[in-house]
């Protein structure tokens, strides 16, 4: 009988991040390493590390893992990898070697443990990087994920916190995964949707990114566990403005707001708001839409902050290599999250 990875674990996914606003007291209570060539390090803390080797190259390094979110192995090794590599495109870099971190039951059947491996390296090959090695543990909740090294030039570096007053805001990818794989397990959502929602969880950033660097971006992050909301409110933040959202913008996976109508939330939706709640002004906002917002992604898209007058090109070029993009908000200034919609 073939093992299914969801029953071995209490959540999975992005949204088995640790709470981020416990996250941040955490953080809170350590010294940031202080370098000349540290580019991007604790503060503030980005979607992943920088440090400059010289004037024409800079490291980037991330670590990201988590429990399984979906029953096929080779589907979570694959999901696992993107949300990894990913960080490395978010910071507009290109991923150049992958190591395993890895936890599995003793019990797991060699064959899971081989499809979840060889899921992520064919993703992290398709990435242009090598996966190298690893360290792998005991554990009774089976995890994966993987370190990744890769590269940037110094003056290219991406951080999300620079957005601008005057900037337009696009999204790179649909929204709802989290609801969708809560609804599925629930028998809310369907096999299609389920599907749906694994191929945008398996498609790298790296085509956006390609394209992006031709539009020297203002500030980019990728939406993930904290939610479309949780990361434009670190965005606001970090780059001491306001993000002003239209949430009938916003493009949602099908099946997700039939979740949301059946009354289904998922955990990471009251963590997220207890990080982001605070700072985030939805007044007159349909509930159904803000819950789309707050759900905890899993390898998502990026959210992109650049000057409106570039937004239309990037838009155009984007579709006509037929890569998604939604325009989702603007800059001001001030500070926090506003979402809007229109009256219905």
């Amino acid at each position: 009988m073939a093992v299914r990875l969801t029953e071995l674990v209490t959540s999975g996914g992005c949204a088995a991040k640790y709470p981020a606003a416990r996250l941040e007291s955490l953080l809170a209570g350590l010294v940031p390493a202080e370098a000349e060539n540290l580019l991007v390090g604790l503060s503030p803390a980005d979607d992943a590390a920088v440090y400059r080797l010289d004037d024409e190259r800079a490291l980037v390094f991330t670590v990201d893992f988590f429990p399984p979110l979906v029953d096929d192995p080779h589907a979570f090794g694959t999901i696992a990898a993107t949300n990894a590599l990913n960080d490395v495109f978010a910071m507009g870099g290109t991923p150049l070697l992958a190591l395993s971190v890895a936890s599995f039951p003793e019990d797991l059947p060699a064959e899971a443990v081989a499809a979840i491996l060889a899921g992520a390296d064919e993703q992290v090959r398709a990435a242009g990087a090598l996966l190298a090695g690893g360290h792998t543990i005991r554990d009774r909740e089976p995890k994966y994920g993987l370190a990744v090294v890769g590269t940037v030039h110094p003056d290219g570096v991406w951080p999300k916190s620079s957005a601008r007053p005057g900037d337009a805001l696009v999204l790179t990818k649909p929204l709802g995964t989290g609801l969708v794989l809560h609804g599925h397990a629930r028998g809310l959502a369907d096999d299609a949707a389920l599907a749906e929602a694994v191929d945008w969880m398996t498609r790298l950033n790296a085509p956006w990114a390609d394209v992006l660097r031709g539009f020297a971006p203002s500030a980019v992050t990728d939406v993930t566990g904290f939610g479309l909301l949780g990361h434009a409110h670190e965005m606001a933040e970090r780059s001491g403005v306001r993000l002003v959202l239209d949430a009938d913008a916003w493009p949602a996976l099908p099946g997700a707001l039939e979740v949301v109508r059946a009354g289904e939330r998922t955990g990471g939706d009251r963590r997220n708001r207890d990080f982001a709640a605070a700072a985030v002004d939805a007044g007159g906002v349909d509930d159904d839409l803000v819950t789309l917002g707050y759900d905890p992604q899993t390898a998502g898209g990026l959210l992109v902050s650049l000057p409106a007058a570039r937004a239309v090109s990037l838009e155009a070029e984007l579709a006509a290599r037929g890569l998604f993009v939604r325009r989702i908000g603007r800059v001001e200034q001030g500070s926090g999250v506003v979402v809007s919609s229109r009256p219905r």
